[in-house]
This record gives C-alpha cells, structure tokens and sequence, in this order.
C-alpha cells in the first residue's frame, strides 16, 4: 500500500511538473520574435503578428497600428540592425478557453532594462502577437528626476492632444 502511495505522488508530480503546451508555445513565438529584431528579419518578425496587431513603443506618440509600425520598422530592419532585446523574466497567463494570453516580461535592451507586456491570440492554431507595450523602467527614487527630464516635451505634447 505505501509503494501504490508513494508511486501515486511521484506520477502526480511528474504530471504537475509538465510545461504547459500552450504556454511552451507562447514562450517559442516570443523568443523567434525577440531573435527575429535581432537578426533584422522583418518578414519572420512581422509574421509573428496579429494582422490587426498594436504595438507601444516607449515615446507616448508611438501607437502604432501594424502598418505604421512596419513603416516605422523597415529602416532599421533594412539596415541589419533593428533591437535586442533578452528576456530576463516572462510570466504567461492563459485564458480559461486557452485561445488568447497575456504576459509581461523583463527585457535587457539597449535602453538597459525594460518592461515588454501584451496579449496573444491563437490564430489557425498558432499563437500571434496581438497587442504589445514596451515601457522603460525608471526606479522609483528616480521619478522626479525624469519627471523634469520629460516636462517640456510632455507640456507640449499634451497641449496638443487635449481638447
């Protein structure tokens, strides 16, 4: 009886230890689209998006829709060298039907570290990237330090949105 037991924990933990195929996934499709900036490989990249995909870069004007974005993108990718960005850390959520996630992600890029968040839908079966938010990190004790930095621009640009 204690080795039926004893074997029973040890396949439940075996079970329980499992990655996720869904998030295993979602983890592939994010890495070949971190590799593919890389490489400047704009199709590669850009296939592993949404055709209705977003994508908010780090400056509050850069909401891009996917075809500016590309518009935006094909230089860099056209002269080898678009961005690098290594995860540090991912976490992945999956919604109950499994056919959207989302996730957020510690990045190491040339901005030194960043924060990538965003939502992947299934699309044919493979997961695409949907909408997807790159933010700089500022440590809190030095808010008010960029707070002064970013003023002036974030005055004028919000004179002009405001109504």
């Amino acid at each position: 009886m204690k080795k039926l037991v004893l074997l029973l924990l040890v396949v439940t933990s075996a079970i329980a230890q499992q990655p996720d195929p869904d998030k295993a996934a979602i983890k592939a499709t994010l890495d070949l689209w971190h590799k593919a900036a890389a490489e400047a490989q704009f199709k590669p990249y850009f296939a592993l998006m949404t055709d209705d995909a977003v994508f908010i870069g780090t400056d509050a004007t850069e909401n891009w829709q996917l075809d500016a974005f590309k518009a935006f993108a094909k230089p860099y990718f056209d002269k080898g060298k678009a961005w690098n960005f290594t995860v540090i850390e991912r976490n992945i959520y999956l919604s109950p039907a499994k056919d959207f996630a989302w996730f957020d992600e510690l990045l190491d890029t040339q901005m030194k570290i960043c924060r990538g968040s965003g939502v992947l839908k299934k699309v044919n079966g493979q997961w695409r990237i949907a909408h997807y938010v790159l933010s700089m990190t500022v440590p809190n004790d030095n808010v008010d330090a960029v707070i002064k930095l970013k003023k002036a621009f974030d005055d004028d640009l919000l004179k002009k949105l405001k109504p």
